[in-house]
């Protein structure tokens, strides 16, 4: 099925941070409530179609600061060859190259970071730094750089103004989609967030990527978005269901409620909407 468009509406919460009331918490509700599951190594075709079983390591991995490049490096010094098949020149090379904005990335080898483990190697493919989180049985944003397991949600900061001379930082929480790797991710050729073959998970983001969204908001954060997200999820339920027993469908007339106003739509993401008819139709 064809990519679903990006600029789709999508419904919003804000809240104040419980932890944090100095900042306030902007969820992109129609994300987080999303079927998105990542594909890699079940049909996941790459960003890049020379590289496919690369995924969406072909252009390495970007050190967000310091203490990213001092918690992955410690990882990396204990990984053994049997854990890392690109081991020997990423010892003898370097597995880091800096950037052109003067900050450091995972270097790249033969199309695709070197802490990628290619197919083929006894270890099985995939990211050696993920692969060593799945075996000691910690979270993989333990091991990896932040800009690999933050993906594809996205966080960005905003200082907010306000009239009386106020202001808040406004924390948002959405997708990760082709936008938010610049203008060249119009040009990959392929990506998963807005592709309704990815969006057939068993759980809504807000649940599979619990750790890391804990990780990005707190605790305390997390466990408000997570109330608004199921809240969300059971409002969409009983529209669609108000929906059904007027005889229409999700595109069809705008049930009206007890007032005798017509209900507001709760925005699914198209790419899981689009999967979910692909499922019924077949």
């Amino acid at each position: 099925m064809a990519a679903t468009p990006l600029d789709a509406a999508r419904a919003w919460a804000e809240f104040t941070d419980p932890a944090e009331p100095g900042q306030r918490l902007r969820v992109d509700l129609t994300w987080l409530t999303s079927r998105w599951r990542c594909l890699f190594l079940d049909g996941c075709p790459g960003i890049d179609a020379d590289e496919p079983d690369a995924g969406c390591c072909t252009l390495g991995a970007h050190l967000t600061d310091a203490d990213d490049l001092a918690r992955v490096s410690a990882v990396v010094a204990t990984l053994g060859p049997d854990e890392w098949e690109l081991r020997d020149p990423g010892l003898e090379e370097g597995w880091t190259v800096d950037d052109e904005d003067g900050g450091v990335a995972t270097r790249v080898l033969d199309g695709a970071c070197i802490l990628l483990n290619r197919p083929g190697f006894p270890a099985g493919p995939g990211c050696a730094l993920h692969q060593r989180a799945v075996a000691e049985g910690v979270a993989p944003l333990t091991t990896k750089p932040d800009v690999c397991w933050q993906l594809p949600v996205r966080r960005a900061y905003r200082e907010v103004d306000q009239p009386d001379g106020t202001s808040y930082l406004e924390v948002t929480l959405t997708e990760y989609d082709r936008r938010a790797w610049g203008p060249g991710g119009h040009d990959l050729d392929w990506y998963c967030t807005n592709e309704p073959a990815a969006h057939t998970g068993a759980d809504p983001v807000y649940v599979s990527l619990r750790a890391e969204l804990v990780a990005l908001v707190g605790a305390q954060a997390y466990a408000v978005l997570a109330r608004l997200c199921a809240d969300h999820l059971a409002a969409a339920d009983a529209l669609a269901a108000a929906r059904a027993g007027a005889g229409g469908d999700a595109g069809g007339a705008v049930p009206v409620g007890p007032a005798g106003r017509g209900l507001l739509p709760l925005l699914v993401h198209p790419a899981t909407a689009a999967a979910g008819r692909r499922t019924t139709a077949g």
